[in-house]
């Protein structure tokens, strides 16, 4: 693995993760270090999991592309959001 870019590596890992067929995966920022393309299998990967997922990440073409459901940390909680992403950056912007 030590010939393949970031991005490979990424799509591997991703790879070997959805080959066991877990029931829920959990993401921590995981779009970083990767380039467009990368990004784009990764949604991809997302969008045809058949399971769960939590993933936290500040990517909105990410998040706008692979969530079915948002949720927003403010003061210490966690609510869902009923609205896509950029409703919720509207919401930011007009209480700022």
């Amino acid at each position: 693995m030590y010939t393949l870019s970031g991005g490979q590596k990424s799509r591997v890992a991703f790879a070997k993760i959805t080959f066991k067929k877990p029931h829920i995966i959990l993401l921590d920022e995981p779009s970083n270090h990767l380039d467009l393309d990368a990004v784009e299998a990764l949604i991809q990967g997302l969008v045809l999991f058949q399971g769960g997922i939590l993933m936290v990440s500040h990517d909105e073409h990410l998040i706008s592309g692979s969530v079915e459901e948002l949720w927003a940390v403010s003061q210490g909680k966690v609510n869902p959001f009923p609205g896509t992403f950029q409703d919720y950056k509207k919401q930011l912007q007009s209480s700022s």
